[in-house]
């Protein structure tokens, strides 16, 4: 009897259970579709209005590519020295952000004998650097320095410093320690230990991680240029300004676009697995 009474009050707890997920459930879905309305009246267009024009755009690029002929390679031709300019944003931004990063993670590592109240400083001074995207800086600067690449250089090694250093520190964290117990033991001055016992352990992950940044900064360069900082971006925001009549330039944009960021995309996987296999092989 007392088993029987135990049984139907778990099912009216159940039962409730189930009553109150239901009219929460309803809530919320009341509460998403009465906000979604209210922003759609409050937008100039309505969202399914939106919805309906949302390849028109997309269309007319396609179309007046088309239509411009053999003449669309020339303009591939002729974009290509603002590609080379976003390439070069990348590259060298990429460069001088791995340097600062690869400082940063050894002074951020508590397995690498640093100095511990130095280790908190670092990585808070990492986390600032990578807190704020590539953009937000850029616009900063280009409101400083004025438009150009220098401002997007800086801002795209800014945020790669704080982002690399994560990675690299975190690498760091895991090296084996037995080298550098050794090399200590033999009289070895810290620098001498991280270049003969650490930097052997770590360099491949190290590049490949570069690798990778290389190719979301050369994505981060071209956006940059639509905020006037140069290459790509810059032109993109030409064409797309004149609307119609400059779709096949447009076009052109987006087709020497995707192509650089598959070229660097099989560039850096096809390196990255060079560099595993090559530590796998030691």
């Amino acid at each position: 009897m007392a088993t029987a009474s135990i049984e139907q009050e778990i099912h009216r707890i159940e039962a409730r259970r189930r009553l109150y997920s239901g009219i929460l459930l309803i809530v919320v879905a009341a509460t998403m579709i009465a906000g979604f309305l209210e922003a759609s009246r409050m937008n100039s267009g309505s969202f399914f209005g939106g919805l309906k024009q949302f390849w028109d755009y997309p269309g007319e690029i396609v179309i007046e590519a088309w239509q411009s002929g053999t003449a669309f390679f020339g303009l591939l031709v002729h974009f290509i020295p603002a590609l080379v300019e976003t390439i070069n944003i990348a590259l060298v931004a990429t460069i001088f952000g791995g340097l600062g990063a690869l400082v940063l993670s050894f002074l951020a590592s508590r397995s690498l004998e640093v100095w511990p109240p130095l280790i908190p400083v670092v990585r808070r001074i990492m986390d600032v650097t990578r807190a704020f995207p590539e953009l937000i800086i850029a616009l900063f600067l280009i409101f400083v320095l004025g438009g150009g690449p220098i401002p997007a250089m800086i801002a795209v090694a800014f945020h790669t410093t704080g982002a690399l250093g994560k990675l690299f520190s975190e690498v760091n964290d895991n090296v084996d320690r037995k080298p550098i117990e050794g090399l200590r033991a033999c009289g070895a001055s810290w620098l001498q230990r991280m270049r003969f016992a650490v930097i052997p352990q770590v360099l491949p992950n190290f590049l490949s991680y570069f690798l990778l940044r290389l190719e979301i900064n050369v994505r981060a360069s071209a956006i940059l240029g639509y905020v006037g900082a140069g290459g790509l971006g810059t032109e993109l925001r030409r064409t797309i300004g004149w609307g119609q009549g400059a779709g096949d330039e447009t076009a052109a944009i987006f087709v020497l676009l995707i192509l650089t960021i598959v070229a660097v995309d099989q560039l850096s996987s096809y390196l990255r697995q060079r560099l595993t296999r090559s530590d796998r092989a030691h």
